[in-house]
């Protein structure tokens, strides 16, 4: 299927196949999709926090899986990360431009949603 979703031609060229175990796109879809990168996109979609910050609007998340998500989200370059040389370090994580463009469906699905859902006790 040359022409649908799963192929792409990227800027340089190159095609991508997200149905391939091999292709790079899919390894970001992964990252994006997984338990915790969504809940990580759409808390950055506003403005940019710290790591507790983070933590604390994501209710659930243990530190080492929202540290992972972060690492491979930055890798990804969804997410970018500012560490201020201060002790204790405090580090600033916010999207990148290419973290707004894929998470602004996100958002838009998770307020689909959530407009969606009866309030709890209604009904």
């Amino acid at each position: 299927m040359a022409g649908g979703v799963q192929r792409r031609e990227a800027a340089a060229g190159k095609s991508y196949d997200v149905f391939h175990t091999d292709c790079p796109a899919r390894d970001v879809v992964d990252h994006v999709t997984s338990r915790w990168g969504i809940w990580v996109l759409i808390s950055l979609r506003s403005n940019s926090l710290r790591f507790y910050e983070l933590r604390e609007s994501i209710q659930g998340v243990s530190e080492k899986m929202l540290a992972q998500t972060l690492r491979a989200l930055v890798q990804d370059g969804l997410v970018w990360r500012e560490v201020e040389p201060t002790t204790p370090p405090q580090v600033t994580y916010g999207l990148t431009e290419f973290g707004r463009d894929v998470g602004e469906p996100l958002t838009e699905l998770f307020d689909r949603i959530t407009r969606r859902l009866s309030p709890h006790g209604a009904g």
